[in-house]
């Protein structure tokens, strides 16, 4: 995925607010870390991935998703946005926004509804 790819994959979900963290793209949801872009690799933080599964990922696909000494001890893992399936980005995020966006839009999403802006 380019940078714009993978921003429109995280601006499609509803609520995402915008901003920059250490000098790259940053999102929330209802005011919650949803995801973020690291400068240094150029790799997506992925949220809410236990560390058994975060394992399992480095093993089947060490190109892809990795994760440094700073995040050994969260529920997380590193993805490469070079070598990231899109699917599998927005199967990430929609978890990880399940868990933080407000009920409502959840509701809404589920509904196959417009969601309120």
């Amino acid at each position: 995925m380019t940078p714009e790819e993978m921003d429109a994959i995280v601006m499609a979900f509803p609520g995402v607010e915008k901003g920059m963290s250490y000098g790259s793209p940053a999102y929330k949801v209802n005011g919650k870390f949803f995801t973020r872009l690291r400068r240094d690799d150029r790799s997506m933080v992925l949220m809410d991935v236990s560390f058994d599964e975060r394992e399992m990922l480095m093993e089947a696909e060490p190109k892809t998703f990795h994760f440094t000494a700073h995040y050994k001890d969260y529920p997380c893992v590193l993805a490469r946005i070079e070598t990231l399936h899109p699917g599998s980005f927005r199967n990430f995020l929609e978890r990880r926004w399940r868990k933080i966006a407000p009920k409502k839009l959840v509701k809404e999403w589920d509904a196959g509804g417009a969601p309120a802006a």
